[in-house]
């Protein structure tokens, strides 16, 4: 070969290369783009929360810690406040379990009253320590525990969705445990109770296919519907919350069933609830 055929040929295989590699770095930029616009591209209703927990910084006054740590029988306190980043849903979910602190008897649904301040929840707190000590025999193994701790559950939409878990044991055979489930709509920043779920004039259509749910229900803990309704009623429940399925109605323990029951969960799934809930709840 010769000088002028080898210098052509090795031109040519430097342009050929040179191209192979722009191509292949168009094709990396062009991924590239598409996996940044597919970050960045989300679900118009997808959440923008992000959730914590932070304990209660409390300690048990002096006096009562000296004695339950010679008897080995200090009671348990566990309270965690939500944190999130925004603001207004930590204020209601933090006002609720400073409420269920400062009565330390959760019902559920309960309202909120007043306000209640640190200062508030240390002296309930105190007070629920102390009553140990008062209540139970001096050699007893009990305990008392008290148990509080919100958790996010998710989002349905522009719905951001928690739950606020409770116990609390003051001897006897059980302790109490609560779960309350609490809704946010981001647009209007407000809480979401069952009325403002329901079309108007369609509170009766709901409470039929609650009602069709505890009979389901009943029939996975009972061979007899009707007998065991006699004893453990139907009652409707504003205690609800969004699923990706449809609505959750939570119950406390002995609202339609014994403690061995647990907390029913009666679940009506969507496709019931056209015209009976507002549009704008129901996943699209």
């Amino acid at each position: 070969m010769s000088k002028a055929t080898r210098t052509h040929t090795i031109k040519r295989l430097k342009t050929k290369r040179r191209a192979i590699i722009n191509g292949g770095l168009q094709s990396l930029t062009v991924f590239g783009s598409a996996i940044l616009l597919s970050a960045i591209i989300l679900p118009a209703n997808a959440s923008t929360l992000i959730s914590t927990t932070d304990y209660l910084d409390y300690n048990l006054p002096k006096s009562l810690q000296e004695r339950c740590v010679e008897r080995e029988n200090c009671p348990k306190i566990e309270v965690k406040y939500l944190k999130t980043n925004h603001a207004w849903i930590n204020d209601i979910v933090n006002a609720r379990i400073n409420n269920l602190v400062v009565n330390s008897k959760p019902s559920e649904s309960a309202p909120i009253k007043s306000k209640s301040n640190q200062a508030d929840v240390k002296a309930a707190i105190d007070d629920f320590t102390a009553s140990q000590f008062a209540d139970l025999p001096e050699g007893s193994a009990f305990v008392y525990n008290l148990m509080i701790t919100p958790e996010y559950l998710g989002h349905v939409n522009n719905f951001e969705l928690f739950e606020i878990s409770s116990y609390v044991f003051t001897g006897g055979a059980h302790g109490m445990p609560f779960s309350e489930y609490l809704i946010f709509d981001q647009s209007s920043k407000k809480q979401i109770q069952l009325a403002d779920m329901l079309q108007k004039g369609k509170e009766s259509r709901f409470e039929a296919l609650a009602y069709d749910a505890y009979k389901k229900w009943i029939s996975t803990v009972a061979d007899d519907v009707g007998s065991y309704e006699k004893s453990w009623p139907f009652t409707l429940s504003d205690n609800v919350t969004l699923t990706d399925k449809g609505i959750d109605i939570r119950y406390q323990h002995y609202s339609i069933g014994p403690y061995a029951y647990g907390m029913p969960v009666l679940s009506i799934p969507y496709s019931k609830l056209d015209n009976i809930i507002k549009p704008h709840f129901i996943p699209k």
